[in-house]
């Protein structure tokens, strides 16, 4: 019992990083976050940092990637001034339109005014029917 224990442990301490290497490597990580903040900090106006702030707030991905664009336009000398919020709601935009996601909706009628089921991804409603000419946008 004691053997097997004493493997358990050795496997624990097999699998963790040297205290050290944990400390470089989040010293790492903040300082390469610091480069990004200041980076940003001198592309984009404060009110457009805001806009992102708040994005980030609720889609951490998408302002993650918004960042990314903004810095990669900059470093490739796109960015000639500093972005304002005009100009990112735009970009925003752009990236929108180009990541809408695509949704399939099947309707099924017998072809008479009545009820009816509409399948939406996997989201069944049930519609009333008053014709047989459907529009759905989504």
């Amino acid at each position: 019992m004691q053997e097997l224990m004493a493997r358990q442990g050795m496997g624990k301490q097999g699998n963790q990083q040297n205290p050290e290497q944990e400390k470089q490597q989040e010293d790492a990580k903040r300082e390469a976050d610091e480069r990004r903040q200041m980076m940003l900090s001198q592309v984009l106006s404060s009110q457009a940092r805001e806009r992102i702030a708040r994005i980030a707030l609720v889609k951490p991905e998408k302002a993650r990637g918004v960042e990314d664009v903004i810095l990669r336009a900059a470093q490739m000398g796109q960015i000639v001034e500093k972005v304002s919020e005009e100009r990112l709601i735009t970009l925003l935009e752009q990236i929108n339109s180009q990541t809408t996601k695509q949704t399939k909706v099947t309707v099924s009628t017998n072809g008479a005014v009545g009820w009816t089921t509409i399948r939406k991804e996997e989201e069944y409603y049930d519609v009333l029917c008053i014709s047989m000419e459907i529009s759905l946008l989504c």
